[in-house]
């Protein structure tokens, strides 16, 4: 800035500056107590996992590192708890979602826009839980954050990318359900969508989301406290002063209006735009009803024919069906996750300074880790239950062990003929795309 010149807080009366004092918050959540940092961390001088001091520990006094899990108390299980859940959700997040990608990359008949569109966002959820958790849970034991200020940025990035993805993803299957269900032709068996359609889509819902997070790289700051000759990592959500005018006009404008921006954008767009779409194609496939009987009357004289197409019109209800129950499982998982810190976080935002003032000193710590597990449980439970629910993608992933099992027995009658080994030899994937041929009944409609 040029000399003389100093930043004015937005809101500031005759030219003074209004200094706004940083709000500790989770990276997707409500604003925590920055009066104290042991306030903000743990109890006045003890541990949030522990009752000891924070200084007697076994790592020494100023090491550092705090170590909740030793030596053992009473605060020490819940630490255990902690990990112990974090170890479920990272192992069957990573297995899943790795599973999904492969499954859609390495088959033929399972490149579609759905499933690529699923696969894109397995792939964040993945990167969610690969960098994302470790450094919660980290810090959550330790006090202290894993690669400083490069993760206080990155975290939140991704996770807030991640909700972008889940938004996209869930219209943008809405709309795909609703062109295979009322489309033309809607009872034969659509094209194969080229690649180019398949690029432009996901590059719309990545480069979108990533460009509607990109603000949080900007709005966290890494913060050190001394608590008891204990350092204290916190990350904090406030603009930093150093960035020039226009930019921080803008970050502030954003760290203003986030907690409204969270549940219109991230909660309420994709909930309202499912249950629209829903209806919408339930309404269009309701007017089609009163059509078939007339158009069976021509064809009555033809007993074959007409049993082939009430066949195929019987599998199309139930491939509707199931891309029904698919889009509105995913739905309900991802509210049901997200639902609860929005509500937390604009409850909290209102209500008066005294009552948050009144509330015990771990309740915000402990609301901001549940909203942190909210979302790697969503991030690990959503390709489980679309293993579950899509009848290809659950016979590809059944496949794939069942062949992975196969390879590791051994062969008792590979002594035989020299004619077993090399049979043996050959590869099982044909038979293993036909199977999925057959279940998923045509390409473009997995489920």
């Amino acid at each position: 800035h040029p000399a003389g010149r100093t930043r004015v807080a937005r809101g500031a009366k005759d030219g003074g500056l209004r200094k706004k004092e940083p709000v500790p918050a989770n990276s997707l959540g409500h604003p925590r107590r920055y009066d104290d940092p042991s306030a903000y961390f743990t109890t006045p001088r003890t541990s949030r996992f522990t009752s000891a001091p924070v200084g007697n520990h076994s790592s020494g006094r100023g090491s550092g590192l705090h170590n909740p899990l030793f030596p053992v108390t009473d605060g020490s299980y819940w630490a255990y708890a902690v990990m112990l859940l974090a170890l479920v959700l990272f192992a069957a997040g990573i297995v899943g979602n790795l599973a999904l990608m492969c499954i859609v990359w390495h088959n033929f008949y399972l490149k579609s826009a759905w499933n690529s569109i699923l696969a894109g966002l397995a792939f964040w959820d993945f990167l969610v839980l690969f960098f994302c958790l470790p450094v919660v849970i980290f810090h959550e034991l330790t006090l202290k954050r894993l690669l400083g200020d490069l993760s206080c940025r990155l975290v939140p990035y991704l996770e807030v990318t991640s909700l972008g993805v889940a938004t996209f993803s869930l219209c943008a299957l809405s709309i795909d359900r609703f062109h295979a269900a009322t489309g033309p032709g809607p009872h034969q068996t659509p094209k194969v969508e080229s690649c180019q359609s398949i690029l432009s889509k996901l590059s719309v819902i990545w480069v979108g989301s990533m460009v509607l997070a990109a603000p949080e790289l900007l709005l966290w700051q890494l913060l050190q406290e001394t608590v008891s000759l204990f350092k204290v990592d916190m990350c904090v959500r406030e603009p930093s002063v150093e960035l020039p005018e226009s930019i921080y006009s803008l970050v502030l404008t954003y760290h203003e209006a986030r907690m409204w921006w969270f549940f219109g954008c991230y909660l309420c767009l994709p909930l309202l735009f499912t249950l629209a779409c829903d209806l919408v194609t339930k309404q269009v496939l309701a007017q089609r009803l009163p059509q078939k009987p007339s158009s069976e009357k021509v064809t009555i004289r033809c007993s074959s024919s007409s049993s082939s197409s009430s066949s195929t019109k019987k599998k199309q209800h139930v491939r509707e069906q199931r891309l029904r129950s698919t889009v509105m499982a995913l739905t309900v998982l991802y509210i049901t996750c997200n639902l609860p810190e929005s509500i937390c976080s604009i409850t909290l935002a209102y209500i008066s300074v005294p009552v948050t003032a009144a509330l015990p000193a771990l309740v915000l710590p402990a609301l901001g880790l549940i909203g942190q597990f909210l979302l790697f449980v969503r991030c690990s439970a959503t390709p489980v239950m679309l293993l579950c629910l899509c009848r290809s993608l659950g016979q590809a992933f059944m496949d794939c062990c069942c062949c992975c099992c196969e390879e590791c027995l051994p062969d008792g009658n590979s002594s035989s003929s020299s004619s077993e080994p090399m049979k043996s030899l050959l590869p099982a994937e044909p038979a293993v795309h036909e199977r999925v041929k057959d279940s998923s009944a045509a390409i473009g409609t997995p489920c």
